[in-house]
């Protein structure tokens, strides 16, 4: 197997900006995923819309899709995108007392959203611990990884 380097260090060592300006635009998309796990009575709360900050919910999504649009100010060396769509998903699940938390993300473009999906998780599951912390600080954020992404010159990744 060839020895891969790593994209945003020169030869010096020194951080260094990608230049993607050769690269063809192409439709690209990337999903995450990512849990946050709490007790039952969180849960219920959370999901019945019972916390006294509001919708956990859909404050979690909105802040998510925000996320997403905003890596470049967040990650160092990412490119600042023209994302065409953004969506996050919730999926409660009772038996392991967690909410999956899902994030697509679509462009046409010269680089991958694989970080805007990755950002968008973990602020979504942020904001979903930060709207419950009140009754239950003993809450993780656990398992965010990349799912899925498409487009680009190394094509489809799918995690086992």
């Amino acid at each position: 197997m060839p020895k891969k380097k790593l994209t945003h260090l020169d030869a010096g060592g020194r951080a260094s900006m990608v230049d993607v300006s050769a690269k063809k635009v192409t439709e690209r998309t990337a999903t995450a995923k990512g849990r946050i796990v709490m007790e039952p009575e969180t849960l219920k709360l959370v999901t019945g819309g019972g916390l006294a900050k509001g919708n956990a919910l859909e404050v979690a999504r909105l802040a998510g899709i925000m996320a997403a649009k905003k890596t470049s100010d967040l990650i160092p060396l990412c490119h600042p995108l023209m994302i065409a769509k953004v969506s996050v998903d919730f999926a409660p699940d009772t038996k392991t007392s967690s909410i999956e938390v899902e994030a697509t993300v679509k462009l046409s473009g010269q680089t991958g959203v694989e970080m805007e999906a990755l950002t968008a998780v973990s602020v979504a599951c942020l904001t979903l611990y930060d709207m419950a912390k009140a009754v239950d600080r003993s809450m993780r954020i656990a398992d965010i990884r990349l799912t899925h992404k498409t487009g680009g010159k190394s094509g489809t990744y799918k995690a086992k």
